[in-house]
Parts: structure tokens; sequence; C-alpha cells
């Protein structure tokens, strides 16, 4: 269960939808239905006896709910989501991951081979296109994560998918890249380099972002159990697939503060936004594990890190990064806080560049950090929000234009931020306040209990 909670997703809708609308979508973000209003999907996957669902929040106030044909006990049917048009026709399209599906017969005690199913959006919503699968799956967890972006420059997005129990140390499939067949990468792919081992567990994470600014996304695999030099430390590694080019990031590279330790986590949890609004991405990487306080024993649950790194002409720089602990913000770090073991970036006070909320699900809590122009993220003002739920903070995305049902405009939005406690099944949602500057954005005081649900439903979000 431990492995499946560090990687089930409750998804936001980033873009339009379309189900076979020859004109295709409108391109509004965070709308399936193409009817201007945003919409969220919301990952259950131990519902039915641990087969799994999605439900659909449409803005409209319409709700559904995504079944996998043919389930069966145990497939975690929403282990994992993301977003984005994988067909071109400037649609939304959802992909869920089904980590835990036997595609053959069934192995008990023995991890998912895995398959994806995806869904296209149009008028109708959501609807079932097709399903992608490993060739000769043994145990891969093939959908553990999900990440979409545009990777080879086409203009429409590239599905990755983590499948951290390949072979030895796990792996990710890119599949769309430039209309070609499924491209299978590994520590061990040529290029990459890497020396892997079987529980590395890389894929287990991952994100895009275009670090460098060409129009191109880049693509980040976390590996929150690599043991580079010590065991459990963890890493994130950058790929360009295109150019075949990949980058190492550990707690030991040239920048990064701290140092690699037991059990870091490093590479849990990932995600991009551009804090310094230079029209690039930067890269948020959680260590949870991050030991702070005194008398941490091993493989604690840890007091938490988050490291930032900035994007550059030439791409990510380490030499250009910080580290955020609740040392230097509001709150106490405790050995079970496990700050950063979720994140979520978006413009939460409408000023053009990104804000980065930080999960505390030890404290009940989320960390939210405001950025700026002038350097990026800033301790200035910084907001720490609790909660209500035994893990809230567990899981987080950022949602456009809130409340659900506003129109969808063509200036820029502003987002608030949706938070779940999946041990709960309670979905927070907290509104962003347009005031431009060094503010979080995020309104507290107005926070409302969005949805409810069972079998870890809002999990984690894309």
């Amino acid at each position: 269960m431990k492995a499946l909670l560090a990687a089930c997703l409750v998804v936001p809708l980033l873009s339009p939808a379309s189900a076979g609308a020859s004109a295709g979508c409108g391109g509004r973000l965070a709308d399936f239905d193409d009817d201007g209003r945003a919409d969220l999907a919301v990952a259950a996957p131990y519902t039915g006896s641990r087969a799994g669902s999605v439900n659909v929040l449409y803005g409209s106030g319409r709700k559904a709910s995504l079944r996998q044909d043919g389930a069966e006990t145990g497939d975690s049917f929403g282990s994992a989501l993301a977003v984005g048009d994988f067909d071109g026709d400037r649609c939304a399209d959802l992909a869920v991951g089904v980590s835990e599906e036997f595609t053959g017969k069934a192995r008990p005690g023995a991890d998912g081979d895995g398959v994806v199913q995806v869904f296209r959006g149009g008028p109708r919503g959501l609807v079932a296109w097709r399903q992608l699968a490993l060739g000769k799956p043994r145990g891969d967890r093939y959908g553990a994560a999900l990440a979409a972006g545009d990777l080879d420059g086409d203009g429409d997005d590239e599905l990755a998918v983590g499948a951290p129990g390949l072979g030895a140390g796990g792996g990710v499939v890119v599949h769309f890249l430039k209309k070609r067949k499924p491209y299978q990468i590994t520590q061990q792919t040529r290029w990459v380099g890497q020396q892997g081992r079987v529980t590395d567990q890389w894929g287990a994470a991952l994100t895009t972002g275009d670090f460098d600014g060409d129009g191109r996304a880049e693509l980040v695999v976390g590996a929150p159990a690599d043991s580079v030099t010590t065991d459990g430390q963890g890493s994130a590694t950058v790929l360009d697939p295109v150019r075949r080019h990949a980058t190492q990031i550990t707690q030991d590279s040239r920048g990064i503060k701290g140092s690699a330790e037991k059990w870091d986590s490093f590479g849990a949890s990932l995600t991009t936004g551009d804090f310094n609004a230079d029209g690039r991405a930067d890269l948020a990487i959680g260590a949870p594990g991050e030991g702070l306080s005194a008398n941490q024993r091993a493989m604690d649950y840890g007091d938490g890190m988050v490291h930032v790194i900035y994007g550059s002409r030439s791409g990510l720089r380490t030499t250009h990064s910080e580290a955020w602990t609740q040392r230097v913000l509001n709150g106490e770090p405790r050995y079970y806080d496990r700050f950063g073991a979720s994140l979520a970036a978006a413009d939460f006070n409408g000023d053009g560049d990104a804000e980065l909320a930080i999960g505390v699900p030890g404290e009940r809590a989320v960390q939210v950090l405001a950025g700026t122009r002038s350097g990026g993220l800033t301790r200035h003002g910084d907001l720490l929000i609790k909660g209500k739920g035994r893990d809230f903070g567990a899981s987080m995305t950022a949602l456009a234009s809130t409340p659900r049902y506003r129109l969808l405009g063509r200036s820029r939005p502003i987002y608030g931020l949706v938070v779940a406690a999946p041990g709960d099944g309670v979905l927070t949602l907290l509104p962003g306040a347009r005031r431009p500057g060094a503010y979080p954005g995020l309104r507290a005081n107005k926070a409302t209990k969005l949805s409810t649900g069972s079998g870890l439903y809002g999990y984690a979000f894309s």
C-alpha cells in the first residue's frame, strides 16, 4: 500500500476536450467538455474492493464516474492521472493509470503488471479511447505515475508512463513521441548511463517542464529509493528524449543544499512552475524523508525538505537553487511531518509568477511560498494553512478560475488550490485572490469542502 500511496494521482484537467468533434475544441484551460467552465478529475483507486474509479466533476455541476471495463479486485484504476492533448485536436484527453492490474494470470502477492486507459474529451465529456500496455509485462507497475507535455515541439502532448518495477530499477515509456512507437527509457539506456538497482523505483514520480525556453518540454523522472551512494537517498533525472540527453540530480550535486543521506526520498514528489516569471519553467523536488530534528531513526517518515532549481537559457542550473524547510518558514519541523510529500505550483494571486504549495501531511497542513519577479520564491509572507482530515496535504492540485462554475475567460486566470485528505476522502478548496506582489494569494479563511468520497478519494493530484 505504501508504494501505491506514493503514486496515486487525482488530477485537474488542464486542457480542452473533444470526443470526435471535427473542428476540435476551443483551447480553454481546464475544460473537458468544451463548455467554457473548469472541470476536475478525482481518482479513488481503492473503491470497489480496490478495483478503483475516477470521478469527473464538471464545471456545469454534472458528475460522471469512470471505471474500467472488466475491472477486477485490486486493479487500482486511478493509480495515476495525467491530462494533455495527445492527438493534436486541441481537446483535453485524460490518461488513467491502472498500475496493479495483471494483464495475464493473477500472481497473488506480486506487484501488478499495469496498463493505462486513455479517454478523449469533447462536448459529451470524456469517452474511452485506447488502452496502453507493455509488450512483456513482469510486475512493472506500469502506470504508477503519469505526466504529459510537448516533448518533441510538434504542438501536441506526449504521455510519459512510469513503471517503477520495470527491469533492474524501473523505467519510463514515452508514447506519441514524433508519432512513432513507444520509446522505453531505463537507467541502463545508453544515453542515461546510470547504475540501476531493483529497489530504486526509477519512474515513481514524473513531471514535465520547458526549462530552457526553447518550446519543447523536458521530462523529469523521480527515483525516491535510488541508492546512488547511500541507501534510499533518492534522485531526479532530467531527460530530453529528442536530443537523448540526461542529467541526474541528487543532494550531492553541485549547488544543491545539504547532502544525500539514507532514506531522504529525494525525488518522491515533483512539480514545475515559473516562480520568477522569466518564461522558463523551474523545478521543485520534494525530499519528505529528510531528517532535521534530533533523534532521527532509520526509515522514519522525516521532517522533510523541498529543493527548487531555476531554469535558464541553458536549462536547469543547480548552482542557482534553494532548499526550503520549516526551519526558515512558519511552522516547526518534526520527524513525522513529511514536508514536501506533495507539491503544486500555480499563480494563486494573479500577478504572472507562480506560487509553490508544499504538502505537510504529518502536520495536516499546506505551506505556501510566493513567487516574485525579482528572484523567484520568497519566505516573505509564507502561509501555513492547517486543515481537517488525518492526512490533509497528502495530495494537491491547482484549479483555474475558482469557484468551479465560473466561465473561463481569456485573461490570466487566478488559481485556487484543491487539497486532499484521502484517508478521510475529503477535498478542500482554497480560493486564490488577485493581489500582485510577494503574496501567497490563497485565502485560508474562505476554505470550503469541495466534495467527499471513499476508497482513497483524492489520494493524489497530477
